[in-house]
């Protein structure tokens, strides 16, 4: 099924960080925001990196200077499989790093990290950082061991 992301991007001037994940779940589609399927463990992992609730997710974002959004501007995709995309259209990163002072690159999983290397490094030749996804479909990842691997965003905050 030709899926398309329909959400704009989150960032501001302020923006350090990107985080790009490969293309919203079904349940982020209907809620029109990222990483909103109910098992997936990003924003329980922002939380206790900064050791508070999260109450707004996009104020939430740009108040700590990450910026969000996804490698895949369309592509076929199965249900929320990233192992099922092909067809890719890649989003236009120009808009964030014209605006933000992107100091580092993060790909949310292997498949988004794939997708940046192959569509979007050689445009933009920023290195990015492969971080473990942290969708329910990545199981054998316990959350202390998320929270763990992405501490490193702290570095670049």
């Amino acid at each position: 099924m030709k899926v398309y992301h329909e959400f704009p991007p989150v960032y501001d001037q302020n923006s350090k960080i990107l985080i790009l994940g490969s293309i919203p779940s079904v349940k982020s589609r209907e809620q029109g925001f990222y990483y909103m399927h109910p098992q997936n463990r990003f924003w329980k992992v922002l939380e206790s990196l900064f050791h508070e609730t999260i109450t707004n997710r996009k104020t939430f974002c740009l108040e700590k200077g990450i910026a969000l959004w996804d490698v895949c501007a369309s592509c076929d995709i199965k249900a929320s499989s990233d192992s099922s995309i092909k067809d890719v259209v890649p989003n236009d990163l120009s808009v964030i790093f014209s605006t933000a002072r992107i100091t580092q690159v993060f790909t949310t999983g292997k498949k988004a990290h794939s997708l940046y290397q192959k569509y979007l490094y050689p445009i933009y030749k920023k290195e990015d950082i492969c971080l473990p996804s942290t969708s329910p479909a990545n199981a054998q990842k316990s959350l202390e061991e998320l929270i763990k691997e992405y501490h490193i965003l702290l570095e670049y905050l």
